[in-house]
């Protein structure tokens, strides 16, 4: 991991942009950090829409988690950002706003070759950026996984046990395949539902909730759209994080 640049946020708050490899990031480190005090982790999950667009959404996120105590880490999802475009993923993107604007159900095979690669991909990427933050001296256990792409959540949940909760947005598209893998997640879940999500199929996300295997899982649905999430959502999502990672 090299980090590329830093600088203190009004709130004290240390943010740094890293690379690993090929791969952009970005940390949060709350003021109260140190070697003889390291902080918990969450790591942020957001949509493949790149990170220069996605980052005042993260940033605000990061700054609640370093109000609570939390370090907060994020990464560029393959195929968004500067990152190398995939052929298929493309074509796939270009199919799922052809049916859209069509008014036309998505079907799975626009879903698997959409999800899919970016969840076999992402994965491996998230764990080596975990290996790398908890190397450093003001990072310590325990380790969150929040928002982002649902599918690449419930992968992270299923194989990475340094995660021990997760907080999910069901807003996004969910393979078929997945919903297997939800039947293998133990770890607490904190699960955001829009309910009158027009990009989202309602019953899928319910079924989704329903398959995981967590014995500690709530769902939390809020009437409105997509970005109506109500600012008290976020105020229980931060006290999810702060039961389990404290």
């Amino acid at each position: 991991m090299q980090f590329t640049s830093e600088q203190r946020l009004d709130d004290g708050i240390l943010e740094r942009e890293f690379t690993l490899g090929e791969i952009p990031g970005i940390l949060w480190t709350p003021a109260s950090a140190s070697a003889s005090a390291p902080a918990p982790l969450i790591l942020l999950g957001h949509p493949p829409l790149g990170l220069h667009k996605m980052y005042p959404r993260l940033a605000g996120r990061a700054r609640r988690a370093a109000a609570d105590g939390f370090t907060a880490a994020t990464i560029e999802l393959p195929g968004s950002g500067d990152r190398p475009r995939w052929a298929a993923v493309e074509q796939a993107r270009a199919d799922l706003r052809r049916a859209m604007e069509a008014g036309e159900p998505v079907g799975d095979e626009i879903i698997d070759a959409l999800i899919l690669p970016l969840v076999e991909n992402s994965v491996p990427e998230w764990q080596a950026a975990l290996d790398a933050l908890l190397l450093l001296p003001e990072i310590g256990g325990p380790v969150g996984y929040s928002g982002g792409v649902i599918s690449i959540g419930i992968r992270l949940a299923v194989v990475e046990p340094r995660i021990v909760a997760a907080g999910f947005f069901a807003g996004s598209f969910v393979p078929a395949a997945m919903f297997e893998e939800a039947r293998r997640v133990t770890i607490p879940l904190h699960v955001l539902l829009q309910w009158d999500d027009d990009g989202n199929d309602r019953q899928a996300a319910l079924d989704l909730f329903d398959a995981f295997g967590s014995k500690e899982k709530t769902l939390h649905a809020n009437m409105g759209g997509h970005t109506g999430v109500p600012q008290f959502a976020g105020e229980d999502a931060a006290g999810f994080f702060a039961r389990h990672l404290k």
